[in-house]
């Protein structure tokens, strides 16, 4: 908190996008740190941080809102400053009543943002659902496994709503082509799918073996799906072909198996509300 409190040392009032921006540059985030975003993509992981730490900071009445979405520091804050403090941290605020008061009546605990706290919740809950999904991949027949991969492609919706719009090949003769998605009606563009339920790696040697055969299909387009894991040298090798192949491994099935609702249900809506301070403005005719 103390830098974004540094950044409005002058006295003037500053809008927040310029200042996350300017404390962004600041702590030399990278592109992915800056584009990481909260589970609920309203706003990137770092926004999130600098609106709670603005929040707490108005609270212990460090700085002030004169206007929607802009900021300036307060006297008590520019005192804050010249004791120059290591540190402004939550325990810090608590010799503000009134962030004190905040606490005991909203029951926050303001370690961490608490958007950032249902986020690794939520992240639990999805890691143990999905292990627990790996683990029943894992111990489907061979044939079954084909049909999950063929359902999972046709629920991200490819193959489109015609009817028979993918299919298993799967078995003796099959030319190391499991199943087929037709994505139009005439099947003129057609992507070939190889699922191995193993439990060892799949190496380079399996992935040749089925451009061979998508090649014998006169083909552009496959998926090798597997319950186990695929080598670094299979993944190399699949970056590298003309061919567009996309390897799916057993925790990248789990996923998306979760995420597209395949093998899951839902148990409880969350919603998640704010305070609408564009209605209160609008109401009172003042900035927030």
């Amino acid at each position: 908190m103390k830098p974004l409190l540094l950044k409005l040392a002058d006295g003037q009032i500053h809008s927040m996008t310029n200042l996350i921006q300017k404390l962004a540059d600041e702590f030399k985030l990278t592109e992915e740190e800056r584009a990481a975003r909260i589970a609920s993509g309203r706003r990137t992981v770092f926004e999130n941080r600098v609106w709670w730490a603005r929040t707490y900071l108005k609270k212990a009445g460090l700085i002030q809102s004169p206007e929607r979405g802009r900021v300036s520091i307060t006297e008590r804050g520019k005192e804050v400053l010249r004791e120059n403090p290591d540190r402004i941290d939550n325990d810090y605020l608590m010799r503000f009543p009134e962030f004190k008061d905040f606490r005991k009546r909203t029951k926050v605990d303001p370690v961490d943002p608490p958007e950032e706290q249902i986020d690794r919740a939520l992240e639990q809950l999805r890691s143990a659902v999905t292990g627990e999904l790996l683990e029943r991949i894992r111990n489907l027949s061979p044939s079954a496994f084909e049909r999950l991969v063929l359902d999972l492609l046709l629920k991200m919706g490819y193959g489109g709503p015609q009817l028979e719009a993918g299919e298993l090949t799967g078995g003796s003769g099959d030319e190391g082509i499991d199943g087929v998605i037709r994505q139009d009606p005439l099947g003129l563009d057609t992507i070939y799918l190889q699922a191995k339920r193993w439990s060892q790696s799949v190496g380079r040697p399996e992935i040749q073996k089925f451009v061979g055969a998508l090649a014998g299909k006169k083909a552009k387009k496959g998926v090798f799906l597997t319950t186990s894991e695929f080598t670094k040298d299979a993944r190399d090798y699949a970056k590298g072909l003309s061919e567009k192949v996309v390897l799916l491994d057993g925790r990248d099935l789990a996923q998306l198996m979760y995420e597209y609702g395949l093998g899951v249900s839902v148990v409880r809506t969350l919603e998640i509300k704010r305070v609408d301070t564009d209605y209160f403005s609008d109401l009172s005719g003042e900035g927030e």
